[in-house]
């Protein structure tokens, strides 16, 4: 069957969007507000876009009054922030820091989250996170434009960092080591290392 979605409230359309587009990875975001409080924040509406230069993309939807989230007004401010990616062993400690808090209080005191530096940046990662992307605002832009529901940000990973023991033998990451956690439906979470496969890329699409 179709589903016009064009005929529907909003937030139904999120729940059949969000149901069937999943897995999502976590964008686990620490940035800084301009008066250098620390947020820490997830969002599922995120993606790697390009690779020249090194881009991501996050989207911040906004608040059930219409009021953006500190994530988005701290990034537009300060440009620098890091995406840290959740492994299974932080599920509950991100989930903790997705509560409305006020601007100035930190998510990471909230969730008891010990802070690491960055190499490039003064917003710290996630000591614990296995990965955490350094990344520097390119774009920000609200959407729509005529009445903007979220910003969509596009930012330059100007590093990344990986603890070494999540390292396979090729010097490469271990996904099953990492055993990073992605969003599905509701309040659903999958483990990214629970079941994986493998696909060559075939060599040619010539037809015999």
């Amino acid at each position: 069957m179709w589903i016009n979605l064009q005929q529907l409230e909003p937030s139904a359309a999120y729940k059949l969007l969000t149901s069937t587009i999943t897995p999502r990875p976590i964008a686990w975001v620490s940035s800084l507000s301009a008066d250098g409080v620390l947020n820490l924040a997830p969002f599922s509406f995120f993606q790697m876009v390009t690779d020249q230069p090194p881009t991501l993309m996050i989207s911040t939807q906004h608040k059930a009054d219409g009021s953006r989230k500190d994530t988005s007004l701290n990034i537009e401010a300060t440009h620098d922030f890091v995406v840290n990616l959740v492994p299974y062993a932080l599920a509950n400690e991100m989930n903790i820091s997705a509560a409305a808090v006020p601007a100035d209080q930190s998510e990471f005191e909230l969730a008891s989250l010990e802070q690491a530096a960055s190499s490039q940046i003064k917003v710290p990662r996630v000591a614990l996170a296995p990965v955490a992307l350094e990344c520097r605002l390119a774009k920000l832009q609200p959407y729509p434009p005529e009445n903007p529901s979220c910003e969509v940000i596009f930012a330059q990973v100007l590093a990344l960092y990986i603890n070494p023991s999540l390292l396979d033998a090729n010097g490469m990451p271990d996904p099953q080591k990492m055993d990073l956690i992605s969003r599905i439906g509701g309040s659903g979470y999958s483990r990214v290392a629970a079941d994986i496969f493998q696909l060559a890329r075939p060599a040619s699409a010539v037809r015999r």
